[in-house]
């Protein structure tokens, strides 16, 4: 590391469970985030402070005024700009250490394989339960790592897979619910501040992952009640039988 780089990382380098090993280690990491809204945008910001050295963003949405009460990777100068194309500026201007690449495409059956293959940990941060569980599926099948979570109103929740140390996403939550089933934030509301809590902690997720430090969320669901500002971790069971993603069916 250059002088520049002990100077912006030295508050990491101070941490014993870090240090300078550590912040190589991070600079040298990938990370792929989901989704550049109301997850994506604490995350992507939060992992570029801390010298993720590559960060991937995928997302093909553009930026809306509606976006900017949560989404604060965005910016009012950047509405009707492609999502990607915005985080991507935000993320260089707090730091240049940090490559990205930006995937200007929602995820799909035929192109999430390709777009997770290069990075060492998958953020799940869209808004949509098909996404989610093609995200899992996918991951796992792939033995990729990734943190879960959704939000919406004054709560959200997450939880991380690490292949063969944890039950997936499908394991808990088995298949998408029925249309109209759930509210959205789009028809339900969500506190911005929240959307920042869960995204914050994700990124938290990824550095220990990266770093193999900590305690992961790996069988464990955690929740977060911004009313009553109460967490609750939920213990998961250690194997769920008839998983058709983790037997490999």
């Amino acid at each position: 590391m250059n002088n520049e780089q002990l100077e912006r990382y030295s508050r990491h380098i101070l941490l014993k469970d870090i240090g300078f090993d550590g912040q190589k280690k991070l600079l040298s990491s990938k990370v792929l985030i989901i989704g550049a809204g109301g997850l994506g945008s604490p995350a992507a910001m939060y992992l570029a402070a801390a010298g993720v050295g590559t960060i991937g963003i995928a997302d093909k949405d553009k930026v809306a005024l509606s976006n900017l009460q949560r989404q604060i990777i965005h910016s009012t100068d950047k509405l009707g700009t492609d999502k990607t194309a915005s985080a991507k500026e935000t993320i260089n201007r707090l730091n240049p250490d940090v490559t990205v690449n930006i995937y200007n495409d929602f995820v799909t059956e035929e192109n999430i394989k390709d777009i997770i293959k290069d990075y060492d940990f998958v953020i799940d941060a869209v808004d949509n339960f098909e996404s989610k569980f093609l995200i899992n599926d996918i991951c796992v099948l792939n033995k990729k790592a990734f943190c879960h979570a959704g939000v919406v109103g004054f709560g959200g929740q997450l939880m991380t897979y690490v292949p063969g140390k944890s039950v997936c996403y499908r394991c808990v939550f088995k298949e998408p619910p029925q249309e109209d089933c759930v509210q959205s934030c789009r028809q339900a509301g969500i506190l911005g501040a929240v959307a920042g809590v869960i995204g914050t902690l994700q990124a938290v997720e990824a550095v220990k992952y990266l770093l193999n430090i900590g305690e992961l969320l790996t069988g464990y669901l955690l929740t977060y009640d911004g009313l009553k500002a109460e967490f609750r971790k939920v213990k998961l069971p250690e194997k769920v039988e008839g998983c058709p993603v983790c037997n490999n069916n």
